[in-house]
């Protein structure tokens, strides 16, 4: 309309757009540069990210000791984060996840505090293959009845952290619909007395072992989980391998962090399209139909029903919200935790946004 405004039209209902167009991917650029509190520059594998001057993106021109101040980042490994920040090199380790966790000091002599955001998505084991043992749905849903998520925690010593047994997690802000936690009047003894009964029909009917191969990235994390995952399934008779790369694995660790508050966002993560393990074609047409439901229907119904048919394929093995932390050394102001995730440099550097 101007140069100043842009319009967009949707074609219905969408309460969470503006939480979309938060994204940093949608950034808008002109001439080549983003228009942002903070200008980026790049020195090799450092971004070094100064205020933009108020003036020259016409706003009243600003004291240099109001700007805020200019932040060196960079992306290291898990070990030489924490080393940096350990040594004093860094004022704030971000964006850390359950399988970095152990290498986080939280010992009276740590020079920060752990900070953990109570982040919304996805965390578990999505299937990849469709053969032999995994061909059959009853025994993925063994699969997951015999793990015991509340206390995968114990292992972290995670407090507050948020197991499930869903792929929609209950109690997602604007989702009515919630059918609660799955198998909730079962003790896990119960269930796993369910699953070993499968385990052992199948057995008995083909005369093999199962074994289940399981790609998780590295870090020390992830050995924690391997170890407990491994004995949860060896109540019902199955053994878990560790394999190096997810091309060869039957399940695959997946670890992400919802866009927007909607369970559309967790329901797309399993598209057809995108798995190249079971899935559900009625499941992507329903969340298709939530776009524009016909009279008569409601969207979160039909995202209800979509989430029951890929819960009836056994797609995924959930185990709760992902896990992220960050390590901030006191003075710091600026950081917040949020259900996203996300922690904006110009906050942390005294950046007034626009």
């Amino acid at each position: 309309m101007t140069a100043r405004v842009i319009e967009i039209r949707l074609t219905g209902p969408m309460p969470e757009f503006l939480q979309l167009l938060a994204q940093p991917e949608l950034a808008i650029m002109h001439d080549g540069e983003s228009i942002a509190p903070m200008r980026l520059e790049r020195e090799g594998d450092l971004a070094i990210l100064r205020p933009t001057p108020p003036e020259s993106i016409g706003l009243p021109e600003r004291e240099p000791d109001e700007l805020g101040k200019t932040v060196r980042l960079r992306a290291l490994p898990g070990v030489q984060a924490n080393e940096a920040f350990s040594q004093g090199k860094a004022a704030a380790l971000l964006d850390g996840t359950v399988f970095t966790l152990p290498l986080a000091d939280t010992g009276p002599l740590s020079r920060g505090t752990i900070r953990l955001d109570p982040a919304l998505g996805l965390f578990g084991m999505l299937v990849s293959n469709e053969q032999g043992f995994f061909a059959e749905v009853e025994n993925r849903e063994a699969l997951s009845m015999a793990i015991d998520r509340a206390a995968l925690a114990e292992g972290f010593s995670l407090g507050g952290w948020q197991p499930s047994t869903r792929i929609v997690p209950v109690g997602l802000p604007g989702n009515p619909v919630s059918p609660g936690e799955r198998w909730a009047s079962l003790s896990i003894d119960q269930r796993r007395d369910r699953a070993r009964q499968q385990v052992v029909d199948w057995q008995r009917r083909t005369g093999q072992a199962p074994r289940v191969r399981l790609w998780v990235p590295e870090g020390p994390g992830s050995d924690v989980l391997v170890r407990a995952l491994s004995l949860d399934l060896a109540t019902i008779g199955v053994e878990l391998r560790r394999v190096q790369f997810p091309q060869g694995a039957d399940l695959v660790m997946i670890d992400r962090v919802a866009r927007y508050p909607s369970a559309r966002w967790f329901l797309n993560q399993f598209n057809c399209e995108l798995l190249r393990g079971p899935c559900s074609p009625e499941a992507d047409e329903l969340v298709t139909q939530s776009l524009r439901p016909e009279p008569g229907e409601g969207s979160a119904t039909l995202l209800a029903e979509a989430e029951g048919a890929l819960i009836a394929r056994e797609v995924y093995i959930p185990l709760g919200a992902p896990v992220r932390w960050s390590l901030v050394r006191s003075g710091l102001e600026g950081f917040s935790e949020n259900s996203w995730s996300r922690h904006p440099i110009y906050a942390l550097a005294g950046v007034e946004a626009w």
